[in-house]
């Protein structure tokens, strides 16, 4: 099965199973945002991003093939979505106090592909993408300057930071074709476990304390990002990806913030300031002009 299929073979009107199943993935990534906080709580944020790789790696290592003549771009497909956005995004994540501001700013992947896209492969933007691309920025910047965000600024700026790799890392990934779902999940954790590990060693310290010390939150942040975030969200994601265009199923995954911003409230007491919320709102304004734009342009192929 190839990861992207051609236009021909894509229906744009999303079938209710999947659009139901969609929903489900992206509740599934707004609580995972919770269960990787409290695990970095936990773990040193490296190490269990390690730890969440690793067992990927012998889940499904009964899958891992290698693909002759595409082993560069899957390389750097996996190192930068996988253990490249995901160390900048765990350690933001354990110094920013709000899960709430980090699944917003996990969004701005979106303005960042669109602008690799102009960088990298010379595709032309007109004033709309423009306006959303600024809108998503400005939101960040609102929201940055709040002054309790202030206190965890390097925090934010890590996982915005995350978020250009990971939008690099899709650059490559389009590259790839005739590689399934699981084996791009296989190929992220083989890559990013050994060196998530020893990043880990180099940089942090107290990972045999936390292994003895961590209790069944800890144990299950870590089962339910693997399980449930990895092999359930991610490989539905790409499996619906392959039925439906990108540009089809991207509105959908606003939902994503939304639950990650209510389940930080509810579940982790996060507390939003006015200025969080109007950040938030621009922020989100600006990405879905941004996918929405994509989504006509391809619907009229203009």
């Amino acid at each position: 099965m190839s990861v992207t299929p051609t236009a021909a073979e894509e229906p744009l009107a999303i079938e209710v199973k999947h659009l139901a199943f969609l929903i489900v993935i992206n509740l599934i990534w707004g609580l995972n945002l919770i269960a990787s906080k409290i695990g970095v709580q936990s773990f040193p944020p490296i190490f269990f991003t390690a730890l969440r790789f690793l067992s990927i790696a012998v889940l499904l290592l009964p899958v891992w093939r290698l693909h002759r003549g595409q082993m560069r771009p899957l390389l750097a497909a996996t190192a930068l979505t996988g253990p490249v956005a995901f160390a900048f995004l765990f350690v933001g994540l354990r110094k920013a106090e709000d899960a709430s501001t980090v699944a917003i700013a996990t969004q701005m992947g979106v303005p960042f592909s669109t602008l690799l896209s102009v960088w990298l492969l010379g595709e032309t933007i007109r004033w709309k993408r423009r306006l959303g691309i600024a809108l998503a920025f400005g939101g960040i910047v609102i929201i940055g300057f709040d002054p309790r965000v202030l206190q965890y600024w390097e925090g934010l700026a890590l996982v915005v930071v995350s978020t250009f790799f990971s939008s690099l890392g899709l650059i490559y990934l389009k590259r790839l074709r005739n590689i399934r779902p699981l084996e791009l999940q296989v190929w992220t954790a083989v890559v990013g476990a050994p060196v998530l590990l020893l990043l880990s060693w180099g940089l942090e310290s107290g990972q045999l304390t936390a292994l003895r010390s961590a209790g069944w939150e800890g144990w299950g942040a870590l089962a339910f990002t693997v399980l449930m975030s990895s092999l359930v969200a991610h490989t539905g994601w790409y499996y619906l990806v392959s039925r439906y265009p990108v540009t089809s199923l991207s509105p959908i995954t606003l939902l994503s913030p939304l639950f990650g911003i209510f389940f930080g409230v509810t579940l982790l007491d996060d507390q939003l300031t006015p200025r969080m919320l109007i950040g938030g709102a621009i922020t989100l304004v600006g990405v879905l002009i941004v996918v929405m734009r994509e989504k006509r342009l391809v619907d009229t192929g203009t």
